[in-house]
């Protein structure tokens, strides 16, 4: 395949239709990629995650059906029973992927991670589900199409799965790793942000779409909201100021009133961090539980915070400040770095466990993903720094399109093509035009964005 310079936007726009599946003639998703020189394996499946950006293009097209179509599937797929060695999880898991098959007649076949690496269900494709329900009840202005049965029974069952009562101290979820897009072995387990912000997400948007009659589901989800967002603001916040705070905590404290809660010791604080954190910026840490603080940076979890409002206004303009400030770390060569820094040496080693794919630098493990290239531009039109938006922009476009529009990319910058990336990988296409659609007009934003509202402080509930 080829793309033309001067017409590469009709050219992605054609990748786009050409990487639609069909089920009944309708069409309901797309597949991951289209690289014609490596074998399919799952890439020709459609992955509810892999979904938003190019569902966030449709919509902004007027391209409902496709969208409704594949709310409707996916929600038929949510009742279907799974089990992997005679065990059925909860009622309510979304399936991470689905595709078509062909065996006499035509069906669907759905996987809910008992094929995955790790064979590890996704956690993040019901909160992702919720988020293009509404992001389709917001394009359409049709709010009734949630109110159906079938998807108020649908969303009930994700709450019910999400806020069952757990061995738990904390409002946020325990997740194991590789629930969500960093979907292998990277030190994720635990109460990452990505899952805590993503549940927030849905969280926020089940709030809208829910009957308010049902009083029950509103009310935990009213209670929730209130914790949820205390604990990650109060707990998982970053800066000069905060990380004093840290280095000056005590340990060992037993008791209601301690400073130091999660028991978090100083000399647990990397040296990097003392060094590349600037005076005016701050983030949201990756994770955070009984002795422990990720303080590596997640920028999935940071930009969906900003574009949720779960990141104060304050906050929000920190993390805009940081990716300005470490604009060669985190944007680099090819906009947006998924985390930093990379594990390295022994600490990969054992982290991974030698993971061949997430070596340092690469794929999870510190690469490049032009799919992010959408939420910073959507975040960044939300703060104001429409200049950052635009920059990160010009360094994506014309790369992507010399480079077929590849999965990843590698290197402590980016200016590799990820060694086992897919090229023509429909989610960088897409996260490419729903990021110039961005720029070009701010009123899409009201599909993924969330106001800002009252918090309660967490002792209060």
């Amino acid at each position: 395949m080829f793309i033309n310079h001067q017409n590469w936007i009709e050219e992605c726009w054609n990748l786009l239709d050409k990487s639609i599946i069909y089920y009944q003639e309708k069409p309901v998703g797309n597949k991951a990629a289209q690289d014609p020189t490596l074998k399919a394996l799952n890439y020709d499946q459609c992955f509810i995650r892999d979904f938003v950006p190019s569902a966030l293009l449709f919509l902004m097209h007027g391209k409902t059906d496709i969208v409704r179509n594949f709310l409707d599937i996916t929600l038929k797929l949510q009742s279907h029973e799974k089990e992997m060695d005679c065990f059925q999880p909860g009622p309510g898991l979304m399936p991470a992927s689905f595709k078509v098959v062909f065996n006499g007649e035509e069906f669907l076949s759905a996987d809910f991670g008992e094929h995955a690496i790790g064979r590890v269900p996704p956690v993040d494709s019901c909160l992702w589900w919720i988020l293009i329900l509404r992001a389709y009840c917001r394009a359409t202005g049709d709010l009734s199409f949630a109110h159906q049965p079938k998807y108020q029974e649908g969303i009930k069952l994700i709450l019910d799965l999400c806020l069952a009562h757990r061995f738990a101290m904390y409002p946020t979820l325990l997740v194991p790793d590789g629930a969500f897009m960093i979907d292998r072995r990277m030190g994720v387990s635990g109460h990452p942000l990505e899952i805590q912000v993503l549940f927030y997400t849905a969280l926020r948007a089940a709030r809208e779409l829910i009957l308010q009659n049902e009083d029950k589901h509103y009310h935990r989800i009213e209670q929730r909201l209130s914790t949820l967002s205390y604990h990650v603001r109060e707990y998982y916040w970053i800066d000069l100021q905060r990380l004093n705070e840290i280095y000056r905590y005590e340990s060992e404290e037993f008791g209601k009133e301690v400073a130091n809660k999660f028991n978090i010791y100083a000399e647990s604080i990397p040296d990097w961090l003392t060094e590349w954190l600037p005076e005016n910026g701050g983030y949201l840490a990756g994770n955070l539980g009984p002795g422990l603080m990720d303080f590596r940076f997640f920028a999935l979890g940071n930009l969906m915070a900003i574009l949720t409002s779960l990141a104060s206004k304050e906050e929000a303009n920190s993390i805009m400040n940081l990716f300005e400030q470490r604009w060669h770390n985190l944007i680099g060569f090819m906009p947006v770095k998924i985390c930093f820094p990379a594990l390295e040496g022994l600490e990969w080693r054992i982290v991974t466990g030698c993971d061949p794919k997430n070596t340092p630098w690469s794929y999870h493990n510190g690469g490049n993903w032009p799919v992010l290239l959408w939420l910073f531009v959507a975040a960044a039109q939300k703060t104001g720094r429409v200049d950052l938006a635009e920059r990160a922009i010009k360094i994506a476009e014309n790369r992507l399109i010399i480079d077929k529009f590849p999965e990843y990319y590698d290197g402590r910058n980016g200016r590799l093509i990820g060694k086992e990336s897919r090229t023509f990988q429909t989610w960088t296409i897409a996260g490419l035009l729903a990021a110039k659609e961005f720029i070009d007009n701010s009123h899409n934003l009201k599909l993924i964005s969330f106001d800002e509202i009252a918090i309660s402080p967490g002792c209060s509930m």
